[in-house]
């Protein structure tokens, strides 16, 4: 899955989880400055990323996660590392 498919998909649980609309994400972004988010939405827009791409992500990764691209870098390798394990 591309970097780009996985921001649309970031896009739309941000858009869930506070219920506004975001025009663009970009990877500069700090997830809890810039985006707003407390701790009680990461938690729930972590849960609803391991649900939505069947992932699990460790508290020490997430750790070094604090901006969206490196959110999104996270995600994108926990996808290949699945689809490697499935071929």
């Amino acid at each position: 899955m591309s970097r780009d498919e996985i921001r649309d998909v970031l896009m739309d649980l941000f858009e869930d989880e506070t219920g506004e609309e975001v025009s663009s994400l970009n990877d500069d972004q700090s997830l809890a400055e810039q985006l707003g988010l407390d701790s009680v939405d990461m938690v729930s827009l972590i849960m609803q990323l391991e649900r939505r791409f069947k992932i699990r992500l460790a508290h020490e990764e997430l750790a070094h996660a604090q901006q969206l691209g490196q959110l999104i870098g996270l995600v994108q390798s926990k996808l290949s590392v699945g689809t490697r394990a499935a071929a």
